[in-house]
């Protein structure tokens, strides 16, 4: 069961807003880093405050969190082999 089956176990609907537990649970990370990255002065997580009750729409979070992808080229991965290798070969 996924985390946000587990936090709608009584509703049939999927949440489309998450509050940051649910947001934590959904993506492995902690409350209060989540809270630390809504204030990033840089690339602030977008998020919603409804009264005292702070919202993040979980495609936003998808989006946000995919802007930090990284693809390792070929280059680099031979690289980080000839690192270790040498290092054992120490």
């Amino acid at each position: 069961m996924n985390p946000i089956e587990r936090s709608t176990r009584n509703s049939p609907i999927e949440p489309g807003y998450l509050d940051l537990r649910t947001l934590a649970t959904y993506s492995s990370c902690s409350t209060r880093w989540l809270r630390d990255r809504l204030v990033d002065r840089t690339h602030p997580l977008p998020h919603y405050r409804v009264g005292g009750k702070l919202l993040v729409k979980r495609d936003d979070f998808d989006r946000w969190v995919a802007q930090y992808r990284h693809d390792r080229t070929v280059d680099e991965l031979n690289d980080v082999v000839s690192g270790v290798l040498a290092q054992l070969s120490r």
